[in-house]
């Protein structure tokens, strides 16, 4: 039984590693997008209608979705960060 690496399926596959900043920017930038999904759905369902919000209730949960996102990004999030970081890792010192 023969064993095929993974570079030799694809050469993305043996990319190297990504930097820890460029890891990093791309789990933010992956927290921000979570955090518009997230800010969107709580605008929509997290009102009750007829009732007025409280004061500094917009700033609140501003910080929660933050929280939230970066935590949901920071454990794997959607994927996102990851396919980032691979293809800047790819990328890196050819430009």
């Amino acid at each position: 039984m023969t064993t095929v690496s993974r570079a030799a399926i694809s050469p993305q596959l043996a990319a190297p590693a990504p930097t820890p900043r460029t890891a990093r920017a791309a789990r933010d930038f992956e927290a921000s997008l979570i955090a518009s999904v997230l800010s969107s759905l709580e605008k929509t369902f997290a009102a009750v209608p007829g009732e007025d919000a409280l004061p500094g209730a917009d700033d609140y949960n501003y910080l929660g979705t933050q929280a939230v996102s970066q935590a949901i990004a920071d454990r794997g999030g959607f994927g996102i960060a990851a396919m980032i970081s691979k293809s800047l890792a790819a990328h890196e010192g050819k430009g």
